[in-house]
């Protein structure tokens, strides 16, 4: 951990200190901006692993920084928000931040969603271990594109095995919305856009076709989906 910087983007400066301490305790690098302007300019000329990003800023509001930032950076970035504000969190998804937590928020919880996402957008690499992956009788081969259930190989898209790959990778985890529009679909994700639930959906009807619990695939509300 003690190779990674986070800049931490948040005007209220008792709160700014507070999560440098926490984030400083658990080993990272941490640097610290007051007001959207100040962040935007660190954020683009400094290359960091991970960005904690106030929504309410002065100078430039967290949004309005995000859009600019992603036209040249794709820099991991949590949102914070305030509670139950679920239309910021649909804004933050749509201009491409990665992830969020709702102000106040629990401290273990946002240093699991950090390592999450840093494990996630830094290991991206795939060894020769992490070619095939095999959940009960499902099993998907990254480098020979192939879904087999059962000794059946299924007729699977691209996106169809990408979006099931990651699944597996990360079981257990909820991956963003926006994580998985990025990793699968290459784009970021917008508002209205369906097409991951679509293709979701697709997966899980030709698993249950070939009598593997398409269920597991789960939704969670207003945060991503996981493999259960």
């Amino acid at each position: 951990m003690s190779d990674f910087n986070i800049l931490v983007i948040e005007d209220d400066r008792i709160l700014n200190d507070q999560l440098s301490v926490l984030l400083t305790a658990k080993g990272y690098h941490v640097e610290q901006c007051f007001d959207g302007e100040q962040g935007l300019l660190r954020a683009s000329s400094v290359p960091y692993h991970l960005i904690l990003l106030d929504v309410m800023l002065p100078e430039r509001d967290g949004f309005s920084l995000l859009k600019v930032l992603r036209k040249t950076c794709q820099t991991p970035v949590i949102m914070v928000t305030a509670k139950d504000a679920e239309q910021e969190r649909i804004e933050g998804f749509s201009q491409g931040a990665d992830d969020y937590v709702s102000k106040p928020f629990n401290p273990t919880e946002l240093l699991l969603r950090i390592e999450a996402l840093l494990r996630r957008s830094h290991h991206h690499n795939i060894t020769d271990d992490e070619k095939e992956l095999t959940v009960d009788d499902l099993t998907v081969n990254y480098e020979y594109k192939t879904v087999v259930v059962k000794g059946i190989t299924l007729d699977f898209t691209p996106i169809q095995l990408k979006l099931l790959w990651e699944l597996l990778l990360h079981r257990g985890e909820i991956l963003s919305k926006a994580y998985l529009y990025q990793r699968v679909l290459n784009r970021s994700l917008s508002a209205y856009d369906r097409s991951l639930d679509m293709h979701l959906s697709r997966v899980r009807r030709k698993l249950n076709e070939a009598n593997w619990a398409g269920e597991r695939l789960q939704t969670s509300h207003g945060k991503g989906y996981f493999l259960a």
